[in-house]
């Protein structure tokens, strides 16, 4: 039974009692207490029970009622809440949120130890905002750009990374932005827009960049492999020089430099530049050496191999001795020492 109903017909019941009493004419009586003397109609003195007890009954059923309303608002605010606080954590915002039910309360506390993480699959709830945020992401990380500045995703998250080398990898011309403030990017950022610049623009392009970028071999590397594609606006050998001394070449680093550019430089161009190097950089020497027997500079080679102590370059002080023997080796088969 509904409380209106209920209401409606309690009172349809205390009337009816009441009318019935009063029919009988039962007369009156009299209660004194403590001095006190009140005078009513019997009919009367027999309905006030009833009627204390109806609301009684209201007041009771008002009061859990209230009760149980505060708490479904309380169920109601706490389940936005927890949208909310997994809509934080998918997005990686670190946010506190208050709960009221001991339920809800008991969850966030478990949630807040996990990470969440979202599937490939169609997500589909009642919350659009939701639906929004899970979208953005699978799209982020099935390597689209999402420029929605209605998606908040926190800055410095793994995220937010992930969707600004997706950006890199879109827009050419944001990579180049990248390169030109380094400073404001994360070194992965930076490294991915170094790269697709170096794969996309011109070593024009790159000559007024690559010295934002803190290079290591591997990108050293692909630089100057664009360099011997890209020769005539290359590098000068003051360039190539400053770039080895910053990065800890080893001697075969060196040798795989002398053969990136020997197919592409003139033999007075790689000889003078691994001469320049190996004044410069002791390490450099075995590279210089392999580009002056390349190009069958016996006389130079001896120039430079005597100078040395009898414990150095012993693999190309035995190749001269094999030449002046008259036997001849391919240069791959010696061991740079």
């Amino acid at each position: 039974m509904g409380f209106k109903k209920y209401v409606v017909f309690s009172i349809i019941l205390i009337v009816a009692i009441y009318g019935y009493l009063f029919s009988l004419d039962l007369g009156e009586y009299k209660l004194t207490v403590f001095d006190i003397s009140l005078n009513l109609p019997v009919s009367a003195w027999v309905i006030t029970p009833v009627i204390l007890l109806f609301l009684a009954t209201v007041g009771h059923i008002v009061f859990y009622g209230l009760i149980n309303i505060f708490k479904t608002r309380a169920i109601l605010k706490d389940q936005e809440t927890m949208l909310s606080l997994i809509k934080s954590n998918l997005s990686d915002n670190p946010n506190s949120k208050k709960f009221k039910s001991k339920v809800f309360k008991s969850l966030s506390s478990v949630l807040n130890q996990l990470n969440l993480s979202v599937k490939d699959n169609t997500f589909s709830s009642p919350d659009e905002e939701l639906n929004k945020l899970v979208a953005a992401i699978q799209d982020i990380k099935a390597g689209k750009y999402v420029s929605d500045k209605s998606i908040k995703i926190n800055e410095i998250s793994d995220l937010s990374n992930l969707n600004m080398i997706n950006k890199v990898n879109e827009q050419i011309d944001f990579a180049i932005d990248v390169l030109k403030k380094t400073e404001n990017y994360a070194p992965n950022v930076v490294r991915q827009a170094f790269l697709n610049v170096l794969e996309k623009k011109t070593m024009t392009t790159m000559k007024k960049l690559y010295k934002n970028v803190k290079l290591d071999k591997e990108l050293a590397k692909k630089l100057f492999e664009k360099d011997a594609q890209n020769n005539e606006f290359g590098f000068t050998h003051e360039e190539i020089l400053k770039i080895v001394k910053d990065l800890d070449f080893k001697k075969e680093d060196y040798v795989a430099l002398a053969k990136n550019y020997e197919t592409i430089l003139k033999p007075d161009q790689i000889i003078a530049l691994f001469e320049k190097l190996s004044s410069d950089l002791e390490e450099s020497t075995p590279a210089y050496l392999h580009v002056l027997f390349e190009y069958e500079m016996i006389d130079k080679v001896r120039e430079v191999v005597d100078a040395t102590p009898d414990g150095e370059y012993t693999s190309f002080k035995a190749l001269l001795d094999l030449k002046d023997a008259g036997k001849h080796y391919d240069l791959e088969s010696i061991s740079y020492k």
